[in-house]
């Protein structure tokens, strides 16, 4: 249970869902572990949760918002303080804007865009001078299978996630040659506080819930921590020639040609 022994890492939107699963993930593994993430409370609440399982000292909770570069070096700024410099970014913080792209607003444009592509490209700029520095580093970006497969009615939030794969590859090909990876996970459904919400949220949400199983060859989706093991993985020195690719989860749905 050392495959992070020795590591700094930070997590965006490591309150809940997917980002707390990581968190979890890494110090279970050995990892130091900054949570940064915008709803404060939330993420102290992980953090004492985590701190209780493992190594209290090796867990801090750093309120951030990430469409802000400020507030995203300040996150990285108090993670050297008290860990070090960090070998590991996992941005996983993230909004789901769905709209008509005639009727959409600008403000939801700007809003899924600032979060969910400027986001990761404030925390790969406040990490990347350091790895560079020190010729080592491994960025996490969490995608989804919306990089690259379309839902109608989720208009713009594939668009932004194109781009965090399209930055995934092109800053993996930048910094390569200092030994500095960048990857991204790319998760279907997972069954997060956020998927039950919406499952909740339909008129019949056991037939919802039941409907999006159906959709999966595996009749199930998937976990947060399945993906927080993928990223261990990217994380981890086993994964030393694995860059600016996308690891997908999505229990085959994405190769699945038609139901």
């Amino acid at each position: 249970m050392n495959r992070l022994a020795g590591k700094v890492a930070l997590v965006t939107g490591a309150g809940r869902g997917i980002g707390a699963a990581i968190a979890r993930a890494f110090v279970a593994e050995g990892a130091a572990v900054v949570l940064a993430e915008l709803e404060g409370a939330t993420a102290q609440a992980t953090a004492r949760e985590i701190a209780a399982q493992h190594d209290a000292a090796k867990v801090l909770a750093v309120p951030t918002d990430v469409t802000q570069a400020a507030s995203v070096r300040a996150a990285v700024d108090e993670a050297a303080r008290a860990f070090g410099p960090v070998d590991v970014l996992v941005n996983n913080a993230g909004i789901n804007v769905f709209a008509d792209p005639l009727t959409m607003t600008d403000d939801d444009w700007r809003r899924c865009f600032a979060v969910d592509l400027d986001g990761v490209w404030n925390g790969c700029r406040a990490v990347l001078p350091g790895m560079v520095e020190r010729g080592a580093g491994s960025i996490v970006n969490i995608a989804s299978t919306h990089a690259f497969q379309i839902i109608p009615g989720c208009f713009p939030y594939p668009v932004a996630k194109h781009g965090v794969l399209g930055l995934t590859r092109a800053l993996g090909i930048e910094y390569a040659p200092r030994n500095v990876r960048v990857n991204a996970i790319a998760p279907g459904y997972i069954e997060t506080q956020l998927t039950r919400d919406w499952w909740d949220s339909q008129p019949d949400p056991k037939a919802a819930r039941l409907e999006t199983l159906a959709l999966s060859p595996m009749k199930r989706i998937g976990r947060p921590e399945e993906v927080a093991m993928t990223a261990v993985f990217l994380a981890s020195d086993e994964a030393p020639f694995i860059n600016a690719s996308c690891i997908t989860i999505d229990g085959g749905r994405t190769a699945l040609y038609h139901d």
